[in-house]
């Protein structure tokens, strides 16, 4: 589906435990295998606690796997330290879910748009000006926002700045946690065809995490299912809706409320809650909740399997080479 020569990083077999307190661990990413393409956007859903947000925290350097790697240019950088990791950090940027959590309240927007650029020498204290007023303006603010403080701006403004501040390094990857779940949704319209607006631009390579699947599919290149930790469906973004095959993802597919849905039909919910991650089921994670669970099922976890290309899944119900 595509090009691997535009490849900018992949996980391979990418797991993290936390040790508890009475001796057991916890896993929130389970052998996850993930490719980032150069232009693309990467979509990681799941519900809460599925360990897409631990997973992207890698990316960052905000955590570190317990087993795997993770390639940039074929670089791991999960083993880099000191200057080289410093130099590296500049081509991968984030965005959190809640800007005001991640802004220092008592500077100005200037000062923090353009803290990354004076950290990595970009630009001259005398330039700040300038640069914070070009900026605010790629992400569509005035520029004379640079005098404001946060405090002094909305929710969807202060998204918008932290768009500004990731994109100021000009960096290859940039890591959206939620970016949008806090806005109200004709906010989140705005922000979203600022960041694919911004993606053209600037050909730059996005992995984007949400709960909502019926939002995700609107802009994504690529779609990641996760639950309790495990890829269970990789998919292309366009034509999600025909094409998403797994038990959970239809469920979380049915559960986006859409005016053009057919009320005619029955909301399908998904059935009971998930199980706590330190008492993951053997088989599949699904189990207890799927409505197709077989006896395969409770005795050995399906692995992905290529139904074609760009699609794979990890599901009895299904073979290789088949789609329906």
């Amino acid at each position: 589906m595509f090009d691997e020569k535009d490849l900018v990083l992949e996980a391979k077999h990418v797991t993290r435990r936390f040790p508890t307190n009475d001796g057991r661990e916890l896993t929130a990413c389970n052998d996850v295998n993930l490719k980032f393409y150069k232009g693309k956007t990467l979509g990681l859903v799941g519900e809460s606690g599925c360990g897409k947000s631990t997973f992207m925290r890698f990316l960052v350097w905000l955590d570190r796997p317990t087993e795997g790697e993770i390639l940039f240019h074929g670089k791991d950088i999960t083993k880099l330290k000191g200057k080289e990791l410093w130099e590296t950090r500049q081509h991968i940027q984030m965005v959190f879910q809640d800007p005001s959590t991640s802004f220092n309240p008592k500077m100005k927007i200037r000062d923090i748009i353009c803290e990354p650029l004076l950290n990595f020498g970009r630009i001259k204290a005398s330039e700040k000006d300038a640069k914070a007023r070009e900026l605010l303006e790629l992400v569509d603010l005035p520029g004379e926002f640079a005098d404001r403080f946060p405090h002094n701006m909305s929710g969807g403004q202060r998204q918008r700045v932290a768009i500004a501040r990731a994109i100021a390094l000009e960096p290859e990857l940039i890591v959206m946690d939620e970016a949008t779940s806090a806005l109200d949704v004709s906010v989140q319209k705005t922000i979203i065809e600022l960041i694919t607006r911004l993606q053209r631009e600037k050909d730059i390579t996005i992995g984007f995490i949400a709960h909502n699947l019926g939002l995700i599919q609107s802009f994504a290149h690529q779609v990641a299912v996760m639950y309790l930790g495990n890829i269970i469906e990789v998919m292309p973004g366009e034509g999600l809706a025909e094409k998403c095959v797994h038990p959970y993802s239809r469920a979380l597919l049915d559960a986006v409320f859409d005016t053009k849905m057919d009320f005619s039909k029955p909301i399908e919910l998904i059935r009971g809650e998930a199980p706590s991650p330190l008492d993951v089921p053997v088989g599949c994670p699904f189990q207890d909740r799927c409505p197709h669970c077989m006896d395969i099922c409770r005795q050995e976890k399906a692995k992905l399997i290529e139904l074609e290309p760009g699609h794979e899944v990890a599901c009895h119900l299904f073979k290789k080479g088949e789609t329906s």
